[in-house]
C-alpha cells in the first residue's frame, strides 16, 4: 500500500483566477519553492529600489528635455526632477512620463507644499554651519572670562569690608543646603555631607551657614562643624563663627540642661586651635556680657586651664579682663590665667595690680573669689611688682581684709624682692620680661 499523496494547501489558493488576484491587489510570487504575497500599495520601499526608480526618472526627464528643448548652443538644459508621491512602474507609457515632467515642482514649490513657517526655517538654519555666525568660545576661554568676572566682583565687595553680603542664592543650592540642615539636626556619628565641608570656602559662607540653622544642630554636628571651620577659616572668620554660633549654642545648652554635653565640650577644646579667635570670640564676649554665671565661668575656664595657650594670647586676654568692670567670672578667669605661671610682660603685671587697687575706695564687701585671685597673683608675681605697688597692696589689705586669706597675702609680700631694687635678682623661675620685647599688636584685642 503506497503512501498517500500530500495535499498542497496552497493549491486551492493558486486556483483563484489571475484577474481576481489582480483586483484584490495581490500577486503570486514564487521564491525557492515558497509563495509570498506582496502588496503593490505598500508605501515602504527599500533604498536600492528607490535609487533605481530615481535614476530611471532622471534619465526619462533628460530624454524628454532633449526632445522638447533641443540644445542648439551646447548648454546643458535645466533639469527638474519629479518627486511626486506616485511613482510609475515600468509599464507606464510615454504620455504619462510627459505629464509627470510637466507637473514637476521646484525647490521653492516643495517648501510651499510642506508648509514650513518662519519659526521652522529659523530652527532649521540653527543647525547649519553658518560662517558668518559668532565664533564659539572653547572651555579655556569661558573659564578665563568667568575668572575675570569673579575678580571684578571680589574687588567691589572688598571695598566694603565688615558687612555681610546678602546674595541671591540659586533655588537648587537652597534646596541642597536645606537637605544638609535636616541631616545636621539628627547627626550622631559618621561622615558629614560634602556640601557642608565646602561652606568655609565659600565667599558668602555666613549666609549659607545660617540656611542650615546651626542652633538646631545636634551636639555631635556642632563638634564636627567646629572642627571643620576652625581648620579652614582664618582667625577673623573663625572668631565670627565662635561668637555667632558656638558660644550661643553652649550657653543655651548650659541654661537648659545645667551641664555641658561632651561633644560641645570637645568643640570648645577644638576651638583653641585658633587661640586668638577663641579669646576674642568666646572668652571676652562671655565676660563683657555681664550675665556670665558661675557655672559657665567654671566650665569655660576649665578649658583654658587644661590646655596650653600661647603666652602672648594669654597675656593679651588677661590684660583686657583686668581693664573690664568687675564680676565674679572675671576673678575666676584672672586666677586661671595667673595659675599658668607664664612670664607675663610688665604691662600686664601692672594692669593686674591696678585692677585690685581700683577697689580701695569701694565700700562693698568683696567676695572670696576676689581675695583668692589676689592671693594667687601675689604668690606667682610678687617679685615682678615695684616697691610702690607693694606698699599700695598692703594699704589695700587694710580696707578689704579676709580673716584667713589676708595674712597669707601679707606674708607673701613681706618676702618679696621687688623688681626696682638694684643688685637683686628675681628668684622667680619664670620672671616677667620687659614689655619692650612685645609689640602693641601682640597684646591688642581691640
Amino acid at each position: 500500500m503506497g503512501k498517500p499523496k500530500k495535499v498542497n494547501k496552497l493549491s486551492s489558493k493558486s486556483q483563484v483566477p489571475l484577474d481576481k488576484q489582480m483586483t484584490q491587489g495581490k500577486v503570486v510570487k514564487k521564491n525557492r519553492d515558497k509563495l509570498y504575497l506582496r502588496a503593490e500599495e505598500n508605501s515602504v520601499v527599500d533604498s536600492r529600489t528607490s535609487k533605481k526608480i530615481l535614476q530611471a526618472a532622471k534619465q526619462q526627464q533628460l530624454d524628454l528635455n532633449e526632445e522638447n528643448f533641443p540644445d542648439t548652443l551646447g548648454a546643458k538644459p535645466k533639469t527638474k526632477f519629479n518627486l511626486g508621491p506616485n511613482l510609475r512602474g515600468d509599464g507606464d507609457d510615454d504620455e504619462d512620463d510627459i505629464q509627470e515632467s510637466n507637473n514637476a515642482i521646484s525647490a521653492d514649490d516643495f517648501m510651499d507644499d510642506l508648509k514650513i513657517d518662519d519659526d521652522d526655517t529659523e530652527a532649521f538654519e540653527r543647525f547649519q554651519n553658518n560662517t558668518n555666525s559668532k565664533r564659539t568660545l572653547n572651555l579655556s576661554e569661558i573659564i578665563k572670562q568667568k575668572i575675570a568676572e569673579k575678580q571684578g566682583e571680589l574687588q567691589s565687595k572688598l571695598s566694603d569690608q565688615g558687612s555681610l553680603k546678602i546674595e541671591d542664592i540659586d533655588k537648587r543650592v537652597l534646596e541642597m543646603y536645606e537637605g544638609v540642615r535636616d541631616v545636621m539636626k539628627r547627626y550622631k556619628s559618621g561622615k558629614v555631607p560634602k556640601a557642608f565641608k565646602i561652606i568655609p570656602k565659600l565667599r558668602n559662607w555666613e549666609q549659607i551657614l545660617f540656611i542650615t540653622e546651626p542652633h538646631n544642630w545636634s551636639a555631635a554636628a556642632m563638634f564636627q562643624g567646629t572642627r571643620i571651620f576652625c581648620s579652614i577659616l582664618s582667625q577673623a572668620m573663625a572668631q565670627r563663627f565662635y561668637n555667632l554660633v558656638l558660644l550661643p549654642r553652649i550657653r543655651d545648652d548650659l541654661s537648659e540642661y545645667k551641664k555641658l554635653n561632651v561633644h560641645l565640650y570637645n568643640a570648645l577644646k577644638r576651638a583653641l586651635f585658633k587661640p586668638a579667635a577663641f579669646m576674642k570670640g568666646i572668652v571676652l564676649p562671655l565676660l563683657e556680657s555681664g550675665d556670665c554665671t558661675l557655672r559657665e565661668a567654671i566650665i569655660f575656664g576649665s578649658v583654658v586651664a587644661k590646655n596650653r595657650i600661647p603666652v602672648l594670647h594669654s597675656a593679651a586676654c588677661l590684660l583686657k579682663i583686668c581693664e573690664m568692670g568687675y564680676t565674679g567670672a572675671n576673678s575666676i578667669f584672672i586666677r586661671i590665667f595667673l595659675e599658668k605661671r607664664y612670664a607675663l610682660p610688665y604691662r600686664v603685671v601692672d594692669a593686674a595690680v591696678f585692677h585690685f587697687l581700683r577697689f580701695e575706695t569701694d565700700k562693698r564687701v568683696m567676695p572670696v573669689l576676689w581675695h583668692q585671685s589676689l592671693l594667687t597673683f601675689v604668690q606667682r608675681y610678687k617679685n615682678d611688682i615695684s616697691s610702690d605697688q607693694k606698699d599700695a597692696i598692703l594699704e589695700l589689705l587694710k580696707v578689704h581684709a579676709h580673716p584667713k586669706i589676708a595674712p597669707e597675702v601679707k606674708r607673701e609680700l613681706q618676702s618679696a624682692v621687688c623688681r626696682d631694687i638694684e643688685g637683686m635678682e628675681c628668684d622667680n623661675a619664670k620672671a616677667a620680661v620687659p614689655m619692650e620685647q612685645y609689640t602693641d599688636e601682640d597684646v591688642n584685642f581691640s
